[in-house]
């Protein structure tokens, strides 16, 4: 099967679009696949992965936030005609919000080419909710992000091409349930519309759990609880009785992903465990903010912020942490604690939206919305019972592998189910 694959965000851009691209990709040339992918041109300088039976090819956008989805959008069709004029595609696989096409667009390529499926990986009005949100919670001024302000101004705009794609196209599938309801909530779809669920995975052989027979792992291990100062004789010993616990938080610095709200909750934590240390890792540019706030709460010497590292030292992160927390305001699914989950790591995150399609209380704990003093409760819950904590641990392992969802080689298998429904 030829596929046509239009995503706007693909490797070396890892954001979540960009991951669950990339790997879609991988394990569907392993199903014997052809892809012809389309992107966001980048510069010359620019090393994309290579997959065998995969070709990229890059499409001009306009630089300017949200509108780039447009031109982006625009040019790709053109890709497509060409590509299509010299090997039919069987499939067009689009992924939104990174591409805005207007109803009769869609048509056209169902008509012209061939059907076409629409991956929806959240919506803009969500988006902004979110930032409204945290704006609420004081998490940062709007006009700091200009992709942010971006949203706020035009999200409602933008809005109509996800309506489109939603109404025009073959199938949708959302990445969460809650993500299905979004949309039909706000673009009135009602109960016929054809959307299906099918969650993103992650890579469960890179974020696996600690193994204590590796001397190799235990090194690494050992290393991250040293840099952070997370490092009694309980915890290099890879005990949960640990009296310095370290607390990982992982995400792009931007309002939305809650780190603020996060800080307000460490006083809470750092009184009953004074010596716990918690690390934020991500790219962004809320480093001085972030600062800024420990210094004002006066918990600086417990928290250290990181730019975002390879993936591998980010998986090291992963199983060296006793515990994940992810604050986000809005998420269409949101990887990051399926990641903590897949490396044996309990997460604490928040009773909203896809949250708790993936954590419960058999693998973490759920706070509630826009309430920091339950989230820090929610994580001394945690660190008070390391004997459950070391349950969750083993049960977010398993739901990983065994629930036949969050998995990448799964999540290839049911698109590829949906593929050959919607050519037969």
């Amino acid at each position: 099967m030829h596929i046509a694959m239009v995503a706007g965000e693909y490797p070396p851009l890892w954001g979540g679009l960009g991951s669950a691209a990339y790997n879609l990709c991988k394990f569907l040339t392993e199903m014997g696949h052809e892809i012809s992918l389309i992107t966001r041109k980048m510069n010359k300088k620019t090393v994309r992965p290579k997959i065998k039976n995969v070709e990229i090819f890059e499409v001009k956008w306009l630089y300017a936030p949200m509108f780039f989805t447009r031109s982006y959008g625009k040019n790709a069709l053109k890709e497509i005609v060409k590509i299509n004029s010299e090997k039919n595609i069987d499939v067009i696989h689009l992924h939104c919000p990174l591409i805005s096409l207007n109803e009769k667009e869609i048509i056209h390529l169902k008509k012209n080419i061939a059907p076409v499926l629409t991956s929806l990986h959240g919506s803009w009005l969500g988006e902004r909710d979110g930032i409204l949100a945290a704006q609420k919670h004081n998490e940062s001024a709007v006009w700091r992000n200009p992709n942010d302000l971006a949203i706020l101004l035009t999200a409602k705009y933008f809005s109509k091409f996800e309506r489109a794609a939603a109404r025009a196209s073959d199938i949708c599938v959302a990445n969460s349930v809650s993500t299905k309801n979004d949309f039909i909530e706000r673009y009135l779809l009602g109960k016929t519309w054809d959307c299906e669920v099918i969650h993103w995975g992650v890579d469960e052989k890179l974020f696996s759990p600690l193994d204590h027979d590796s001397l190799d792992d235990q090194t690494r291990f050992k290393k991250i609880r040293r840099r952070y100062n997370a490092a009694d004789n309980n915890a290099l010993s890879g005990k949960y009785t640990t009296n310095t616990p370290l607390l990982l938080a992982v995400g792009r610095l931007a309002a939305r992903k809650g780190f603020r709200f996060l800080l307000k909750s460490m006083p809470t934590v750092l009184r009953k465990f004074p010596q716990a240390k918690l690390v934020i890792i991500g790219r962004g540019k809320m480093h001085k903010i972030l600062n800024k706030q420990a210094k004002k709460l006066g918990i600086s010497d417990s928290v250290t912020i990181e730019s975002g590292m390879d993936f591998r030292d980010l998986a090291d992160c992963y199983k060296s942490a006793d515990l994940v927390i992810y604050p986000s305001f809005y998420e269409g699914q949101g990887l990051i604690p399926l990641e903590a989950m897949a490396s044996g790591t309990p997460v604490v995150t928040v009773n909203d939206g896809p949250l708790p399609e993936m954590v419960d209380k058999t693998v973490g704990s759920l706070y509630n919305v826009g309430d920091y003093n339950h989230l820090g409760l929610k994580i001394l819950e945690e660190l008070d019972n390391p004997e459950n904590r070391k349950l969750k641990a083993k049960n977010g392992r398993k739901r990983i592998l065994t629930m036949g969802t969050f998995t990448h080689k799964k999540t290839a298998e049911s698109f590829n189910r949906l593929y050959e429904k919607i050519l037969n």
